[in-house]
């Protein structure tokens, strides 16, 4: 069988978003509710920056229905400022406010800063087996020196996915190799964009047809290979999230949900 994909985008709360996409006048503490309504999963890139307070995480999961999943960052006090030495507590503390979600909760995604180098191994090495076991795991690293044999043996070894990103860091034909030899039983998906340059959220401004092509070829493989993909688009890839994201559906042959459909309908009474 195919594996069950879950496309979405990094984060929900963009005001510029609101007309292209959420319905005129939606208010903020509405998007995520709305979002809902397009798409099954999002990625929480808030948590990267501090763990969340209790308060916070149970609003998400009461604004979002069951089916739903939230992926979220690895605090960076961990991954950019600890480095994996001596950071088990944080990480307890943060999976521990993360399972407020109850079955909301999708994979953790680890991401390593731009010079986290190979030279680094043992650190990683020693800090996955702290991993809880009832959660799942995806690394993202930076440097394409990473690609290696060892590196895979060694998330394999802890069913740890290794996050493929599109970015400038590693050439398009690894990724598709990389598809075929995956290290865990999901697989984590991001686009990101070669930069920050774009600011304009409101709208496609790049036009990534030939990498969506390319992802429409690749995801399939994947697909057979695991049981459940995950993927997510930054607005920094082409400019507008959501639309990307019905742009590689329509390639996948899944019926993107219309935005014009997701505003809340009008009661009888």
């Amino acid at each position: 069988m195919s594996a069950q994909l879950r496309l979405g985008t990094q984060g929900w709360n963009y005001p510029a978003w609101v007309g292209p996409f959420y319905p005129a006048g939606t208010r903020p503490v509405d998007f995520l509710r709305t979002f809902t309504r397009a798409f099954e999963a999002v990625e929480i890139d808030s948590t990267f920056y501090a763990i969340p307070p209790v308060s916070t995480v149970r609003g998400w999961a009461s604004r979002t229905p069951p089916e739903f999943t939230f992926t979220c960052k690895l605090p960076q006090e961990i991954t950019h400022e600890r480095r994996f030495v001596d950071a088990v507590d944080v990480l307890r503390a943060f999976t521990d406010r993360m399972r407020e979600l109850g079955p909301r909760l999708g994979p953790i995604l680890i991401q390593c800063g731009p010079d986290f180098s190979p030279s680094e191994i043992d650190a990683l090495a020693a800090f996955l087996p702290a991993l809880p076991p009832d959660l799942r795991f995806a690394v993202e690293f930076r440097q394409a020196a990473w690609v290696r044999k060892s590196t895979l043996a060694l998330l394999k070894r802890h069913g740890v996915a290794l996050a493929l990103s599109d970015g400038r860091w590693i050439p398009r034909d690894w990724l598709l190799k990389l598809c075929e030899q995956p290290t865990a039983d999901f697989a984590y998906l991001r686009w990101m964009g070669p930069d920050r340059s774009i600011v304009d959220y409101s709208r496609l401004q790049v036009d990534r047809s030939a990498e969506l092509d390319a992802w429409s070829r690749m995801i399939p493989v994947l697909q057979r290979e695991v049981r459940e993909v995950y993927g997510f688009v930054n607005n920094h890839f082409a400019g507008h999230g959501p639309a990307s994201v019905r742009m590689l559906q329509e390639r996948l042959g899944i019926a993107p949900v219309d935005p014009r459909s997701i505003g809340d309908q009008p009661s009888l009474f």
